[in-house]
């Protein structure tokens, strides 16, 4: 199991304008490498599961803010699934798939680093009182 303690920085993060933390490369990589450990990564996933409804409603908006629910992504998608060659058509497709789901972790992921940092701003403030 996951437990808070584990999931605060090990060292001191220089704090940037605003008290948001910065994260050198090699402390952003050796935290992403500890996620490869299945069961540090567990807990977050059960976490994760349980506000998974509301998530997907910040992450829906986000991604069709950014226009990707909007009128040019049904375009792409008629002209990758009417390609009038089979081969042609499974290569638009799966490479329609393939962006959307790249473009899907990565708002995801900026949902999720937004989620912490309002969780820790509020740490923070309720620590100060």
């Amino acid at each position: 199991m996951w437990r808070r303690e584990q999931c605060q920085p090990a060292i001191k993060v220089p704090l940037v304008e605003g008290g948001r933390p910065s994260y050198s490369e090699q402390q952003l990589e050796a935290a992403i490498d500890a996620l490869t450990d299945a069961e540090r990564f567990r807990e977050a996933e059960r976490v994760v599961a349980g506000a998974a409804p509301k998530l997907q409603q910040v992450l829906a908006s986000a991604l069709e803010s950014g226009g990707w629910f909007g009128e040019s992504h049904e375009a792409e998608a008629l002209k990758a699934a009417t390609k009038p060659d089979p081969d042609e058509r499974i290569t638009a497709v799966r490479t329609l798939l393939a962006e959307e789901a790249r473009m899907g972790m990565m708002v995801g992921v900026a949902v999720g680093w937004a989620l912490h940092e309002e969780l820790s701003s509020k740490d923070a403030s309720e620590g100060e009182r």
